[in-house]
Formats: structure tokens, sequence, C-alpha cells
């Protein structure tokens, strides 16, 4: 009889590979099905048309060279060069930035408890979808009320004098049946187990996509990254077909160059590239720390922002095409059905669909896409956050079943949270979320801070000399130009304008929260922003020895680089200029990072 084999303490297990890609088109799938999601479908075409149609092109062009470009590729090649997450990646370039890791994965875990409710109600949705008369298409229903009007009904007559309190039987789906939304924040009321169910399906779908890693996302993603594709020409087509699809793009594309002069323009041309680009967010860094070493990421990256942007723009087309169809049935001016976020995608369009054959047939089609749209959005952001927690503590949660065990966690947790905006006041939560925790002003703020960092502080030239070490050349200049100059002159000009031109939400434009819920929304913001002050005073004030050997090497020293790259990130701080116990603190958090000394 074979003796059975020796169980090791826990202590003494071996530690799991941290993993890589299979292949580059893994790679390349997982960030795109990352940053692309549910703010190309239904934002993009938004902005284009509200702030001067094909005018607004321009601001958006210059924000993506100025300043989505540079980031993007320098997340993705931070990544590949340290091999770590959006935490520890930052301890190795200059520990005194390591609160920008810290940041970044706050705004990510705030973003978990709220971006996948959309994916809960696509699913709501798209259930309903598989049934003969769409239940948003007639009043006949047990949750409409006498105020409901078929659309029909409505545009029958013109001399019929119309109630103002009337309502369209999408509108009371959405609001009476999907959410049974209340009357404020402070009426909370009971939870719609209905959409507790939706919600459990997403992220049951969410944990198995990733629950293995790289090893299991990286196959999924060739499904959920491509199918939405698939499903945005299908519609595209169909949409390009129907009556009145002329008029939509018309609107959608039609130059007005005197909207330039509106500074709001610009504010939103600036906050739709962060968005869209999922910078700032540790995602790209997480996803691209998995890559091989000599993986050529500048490549890879330029490729990705071409693909993203235009994606935003086709899916323009199939968006304006439909609200043009809706425009012509109704004989109603197109800025009367034109909207944007959770109103286009649960409200405007399946208004559309419903006016179409076989209507049912798109309803579906269409909420596919969504949820898949915003799945593979979800679960490299989930992704995210395991890899940072993971790479900050190796050996305990690369033992065998503990990171699955972590990442279940994640998932209880997140979903608990979620079941918050499930409940009757709880879409005025989500509006809270989606306001103030992931704003503009959070992603510029950490876009600032990244460029000066990697730029000034650890050196722009020296990150060349890195990239080239990986990739075998340099990039052009015009990226390290950006990150020195441009991207943060853009940022900070963003920042302090979205500062000063900052309004207070408002649900629907019409409900004010009270006090303590622009309180809340402020909390949310700040949570993430004052990371980097406060691991910054924390870092100086316990660490030993005079402010010069504290603080990391000066821009003068940092740029002059590194001109022989040795493999990995040469070092946090120059050591020359380091002395007793904080050189021997660094020398500890050296271990086992593949760090050189010079």
């Amino acid at each position: 009889k074979a003796p059975s084999p020796e169980v090791l303490p826990a202590s003494q297990e071996k530690m799991e590979e941290r993993g890589q890609w299979g292949n580059k088109l893994e790679f390349v799938l997982s960030v795109a099905g990352s940053i692309i999601g549910l703010g190309n479908m239904w934002r993009f075409p938004y902005l284009c048309y509200k702030n001067g149609g094909g005018a607004f092109l321009i601001p958006y062009l210059i924000f993506l060279f100025t300043c989505g470009v540079p980031v993007f590729f320098l997340e993705v090649a931070l990544g590949q060069y340290t091999s770590q997450g959006g935490i520890t990646c930052w301890r190795k370039i200059s520990p005194l930035f390591e609160g920008l890791g810290y940041g970044t994965q706050v705004i990510v875990t705030l973003l978990n408890f709220y971006y996948i409710i959309v994916l809960a109600w696509g699913i709501f949705y798209l259930y309903y979808s598989f049934s003969w008369d769409l239940p948003w298409s007639s009043c006949n229903n047990t949750w409409n009320t006498e105020n409901c009007v078929e659309f029909q009904r409505r545009n029958a007559s013109v001399a019929e004098e119309v109630n103002l309190n009337t309502t369209s039987p999408v509108m009371e789906f959405w609001e009476r049946r999907a959410l049974r939304i209340s009357s404020g924040i402070d009426q909370m009321g009971s939870l719609n187990w209905d959409m507790a169910l939706c919600l459990f399906i997403a992220w049951v779908m969410c944990y198995f996509c990733i629950w293995k890693g790289v090893k299991s996302t990286g196959k999924v993603v060739y499904f959920t990254a491509t199918f939405p594709y698939l499903m945005l020409v299908v519609l595209l087509v169909r949409g390009l077909t129907l009556p009145g699809a002329g008029i939509g793009i018309q609107f959608y594309l039609y130059p007005d160059l005197g909207r330039l002069a509106d500074p709001q323009v610009w504010m939103d041309a600036g906050t739709q590239i962060f968005f869209s680009y999922a910078i700032c967010l540790g995602s790209l860094t997480a996803l691209g720390s998995y890559n091989k070493y000599n993986n050529n990421c500048y490549r890879d990256c330029l490729a990705l922002c071409f693909l993203n942007s235009s994606t935003s723009f086709v899916a323009g087309f199939a968006i304006f095409s439909i609200l043009g169809f809706m425009s012509y049935e109704q004989n109603v001016p197109i800025s009367e059905v034109a909207e944007s976020g959770p109103g286009l995608a649960f409200i405007a369009y399946p208004r559309a669909v419903s006016m179409m054959p076989f209507s049912s047939l798109w309803a579906a089609l269409f909420f596919v896409m969504i949820v898949f749209l915003g799945l593979d959005s979800q679960f490299v952001c989930v992704e995210s956050l395991v890899t940072a927690i993971v790479d900050m503590y190796p050996t305990v949660f690369r033992r065998k079943n503990r990171r699955e065990l972590f990442l279940l966690g994640v998932v209880l947790f997140s979903f608990l949270m979620g079941l918050i905006m499930l409940m009757e006041g709880g879409m005025y939560v989500f509006q809270l979320f989606d306001y103030y925790a992931a704003s503009g002003m959070c992603l510029l703020l950490m876009s600032i801070f990244e460029t000066v960092c990697i730029a000034w502080v650890y050196g722009a030239d020296r990150f060349y000399d890195n990239i080239e070490d990986m990739i075998g050349y340099r990039p052009g200049p015009y990226i390290k130009y950006c990150w020195l100059f441009f991207t943060p002159a853009t940022c900070i000009g963003t920042f302090a304008f979205s500062l000063i031109k900052y309004t207070p939400l408002k649900y629907n434009n019409v409900y004010v929260y009270p006090w303590w819920g622009y309180f809340i929304g402020w909390l949310l913001a700040l949570s993430s922003m004052v990371c980097i002050p406060l691991w910054m005073a924390y870092k100086i004030s316990t660490a030993q020895g005079t402010l010069k050997e504290v603080c990391p090497a000066g821009a003068d020293n940092a740029s002059k680089g590194a001109r022989k790259p040795t493999g990995r990130v040469d070092s946090e701080l120059n050591p020359r200029e380091l002395t007793g116990a904080w050189l021997v603190h660094l020398n500890e958090e050296r271990l086992n990072s593949r760090i050189t000394i010079k």
C-alpha cells in the first residue's frame, strides 16, 4: 500500500502561480470588453447630439489625444512592467504615491456596488421580452394607472385635450413594475424581490467568469466581448432600414460650431473620455499585469483606443436611427425622444421596439446586448479589485482555493450592498452613487497624480526606458510630452471647471435630495480622493529621516532615468540619497519584487 502523502501546514503550502494570458487575443478582448460598455451605447451618442452634433467630435478628439490615449497607455504599460495590480504597482514606482492605488480601488469598490444593478435591470427586461405582447406596449396591466395613455391613442387626435398628468405604458412599466419607485430617498420602502433575483443571477454569472482568474476570464471574453458587436450590427442594419432613420442621423451628426463656445461642451467631452476608457480605475493596470513582459502593449493600446472610439461613433447611428423612427411615428420633435443613460435603454428604446414588427425579437436582442456589454465591464472591475488585494498579500491568497473564497466574499458583500438599490427608494441611492462615487472629479484627480508621479517623480525618460526594454523600441515623444505637460494641464483645468460649475444632483431634473443625501454623495466622492493626501501624510509621518530622505527622487534626478534598463522597476527612490532605517525599510520592500538597486 502506497504511503499517504504528507499534508503540509498551511504556511508551507506551495504558492500558486500568478498567471498570464494564454495569448495576446485574450488580453485584447478582455480590455475591449472592459472599456466598450454601456457608456458607448447610451452616453456618447446623446452627448454628441446635445453638444453640437459633428462639432462635438472636435473637443472629443482633443481630449482623446491629450488625456485618453496617454493615460490609457500609461496604465497598461505600468501593469505589464511591474506585473502588479492597482495598488502594489504604485508602491514599486514610489511608495509615497501608493495612495493612488487605494483611491482607485475605492472607486472600483463603489462601482461594483451599483454598476451591476444595470445588468439586473437588463435581465429583468430580457425576461419580459419573451412574450408575444410586450408588457410595456399597453395599459392593460395590473401596474398601470388610469393616467396611462397608449402611444396610438395619444397621437390619434390632435383636437383631443390631453391631461398633463398622462404617462406612457413604457414609463409606468419602468417606474411602477421594474423599479417600484417611491416618492423620495427618505421613503426606502421594501425590497423588490423580482429584481433581487435578477441581481443574484448577474452576480453568479460574474463570479464564474473570473473565479479562476485569467484562466477563466481569457476564455469567457471570446464570447462576451464579441457577441455585443454582432448584436450592434444587427440593430444598426435594422435601424437604418426604418422610416425616419435619416431624421435621427441628421440630428446626431449635424454640426453646430457655435456650441464649441460653451465650456460645458468641453467638460462633457473630457468626462466622456475618462468614463469610456476606464482609466484611473486600476482595471487596465490589472489586465496589463498578466501580459508577457515583451508584449507590444503600445501597439495594442493604440488599436484598442481606436476600436473604442469607433464603436461609440457607430453606436450613435444604431441609436439615433431608432430615435428618428420614433420621432417619425409619433410626429414629435426628436428632442422629445432623445435620452441618455438608463432613460435610453429602459424607456426610449423599449418604446421604439414596441412600434416595430416582431417587437419581442428586437427587444430580446437589444437587452441581450445590454447584459453582455455590462457583464464584461463588471467582471473586469471585480477582477481589478481582487488582483490588487491578492498582490498585496500573495502569501495569504495564492494558496489552494483561497483566491476563489476571497472572490466569493467580495461578490457576496457587493450583492448585499446592491440590495439597497433595489428597494423602493433604491433608484435615488443608485443615482447618488452614479453621480458622485465615480464622478469626473474623482477620475480627473487620479489622472493628475498618476501623470505627475510617472512623469515628474519617477521620470518620463526613465519610464520610456522601461517601455523600450519591454517592446524593443521607444514610442514617439508625443505621449511623453503629454505625460509631462498636456495631460496634467488639461486635467487640472477640467477639474477646476467641474468644481466651479458643480450643480447638485436632481433625479429626473425634478426631485431635490435632502441635505443629508448630498452629504452622503460628497462622502462617496471624497472617500477616494482623500486616499492620496492621507497616505502621503502617513508615509511621511511614520518614516525616519529628513524630508529629502523620505520623499521620492526629485524630478531632475528621476528624469535622467536609467539608460540601461534592467528588466523591471529600478528603484522607487534614489538609493544614493537614502540612509539609515529608511533604506533598510526600502530594501525589505524590494524582496521578491525583481527590483534592481544601482
